[in-house]
């Protein structure tokens, strides 16, 4: 069964691994992705990927538990297990609004 998002006509789609009937892990997917990352490099060596990889992660992470708290900042930040003010500025760093 596909996840629908509340946003306007945005909808998850099942990954192809739990459409086959498989639970593919959060970790198993950021090994793949990475994976594909290195080869994409084509020998190139990446530079301040830590960085990189919080950019690329934490936006969406804030926007999905927004999304599943309604909005509601203090839940979110419980979730997410940080405290409301260092919600609040990462929302500010990514211009993700407060509504």
């Amino acid at each position: 069964m596909a996840i629908r998002k509340k946003s306007r006509g945005r909808r998850e789609q099942k990954s192809a691994g739990a459409a086959a009937g498989r639970n593919i892990t959060l970790r198993a997917q950021t090994e793949t992705a990475l994976e594909n990352y290195f080869t994409s490099l084509n020998g190139h060596r990446p530079g301040h990927l830590y960085e990189l990889v919080l950019r690329e992660v934490e936006e969406p992470l804030f926007r999905a538990v927004l999304d599943y708290t309604e909005g509601n900042q203090s839940r979110a930040a419980d979730i997410l297990g940080i405290n409301r003010g260092t919600l609040r500025k990462k929302l500010r760093e990514y211009g993700i609004s407060a509504d």
